[in-house]
């Protein structure tokens, strides 16, 4: 696919730009909290160190969403204590188990979800560490053999906050929203201390879409029962930036690259 290849030459050009940081391969100390219920856990993460004059000391975990071989044939528990998902969504609602990592949607024009979050997550990156964030890049490579536990648990321990990127499976243009946490869910640990800090962090990323023009869809939110949120311990937002036929072009993934860090940004209380 011709699309597919330019975005996988432009992901090239950043991730070489990327090399002039510090880098640090991270994996999964599994004696750390909830990384036993991973169960594809041997991938690495790399931890990028920002060569700012002013480093902001912060470090922000990027997911690339999808990008996990062999992802959809494994589960997970949905929720640390084995209770049962709320909400339906790629998994259905009353089940206690989830597709580990899934593959993704593939946009109209044949262009696989996770190959365009995996580019996102590469120009997100390098913005942040311009702008003084270290960064906890989970999926660097097409493929990285971390599920969405595993993820989870290397941004809770490794990062400061913790943002997913993904679009939307409709076919509506319908714009950027976050994915909130459900009310029945914030009595949940570790949900119940945490998931304040989830709506700021979402609110904040959805401001800063905003004010770049980046088309909001309703209110900028969506309730939904997420694996990645019902295991944070740390601020943490699945972000949809669009859907399968929203412009993925390399104009405007640097746009909401923008936007993105705009909303990091409010969030820490710093200037753009």
């Amino acid at each position: 696919m011709r699309g597919k290849g330019i975005i996988l030459g432009m992901a090239l050009s950043v991730l070489l730009a990327m090399q002039s940081f510090a880098a640090t391969e991270i994996g999964l100390n599994l004696n750390w909290k909830y990384a036993g219920n991973a169960k594809i856990n041997t991938g690495k993460a790399i931890l990028y160190t920002s060569d700012s004059k002013n480093p902001k000391k912060i470090t922000i975990a990027v997911n690339a969403g999808h990008g996990t071989k062999g992802g959809e044939k494994v589960r997970t528990l949905c929720h640390p204590d084995g209770t049962r998902k709320v909400t339906g969504g790629t998994n259905a609602a009353g089940i206690t188990t989830a597709l580990a990592v899934s593959s993704g949607m593939t946009f109209k024009d044949g262009t696989k979800e996770a190959t365009v979050t995996l580019q996102m997550g590469h120009i997100l990156a390098k913005k942040l560490l311009n702008a003084g964030y270290d960064v906890l890049l989970i999926r660097s490579e097409e493929d990285v053999q971390l599920d969405n536990v595993a993820r989870t648990v290397l941004a809770n321990n490794k990062a400061d906050a913790h943002i997913a990127l993904h679009w939307d499976s409709t076919e509506k243009d319908k714009g950027a929203f976050f994915m909130s946490v459900p009310n029945s869910l914030k009595k949940m640990e570790p949900v119940a201390s945490h998931w304040e800090s989830h709506e700021k962090l979402g609110e904040s990323l959805i401001s800063g879409l905003r004010g770049k023009g980046v088309k909001i869809f309703s209110k900028g939110r969506m309730d939904m029962d997420l694996t990645q949120t019902s295991y944070s311990t740390i601020p943490s937002v699945d972000i949809e930036l669009g859907d399968k036929i929203s412009d993925h072009s390399e104009k405007q993934l640097n746009l909401l690259g923008d936007a993105l860090v705009d909303g990091v940004n409010k969030y820490y209380g710093f200037t753009s």
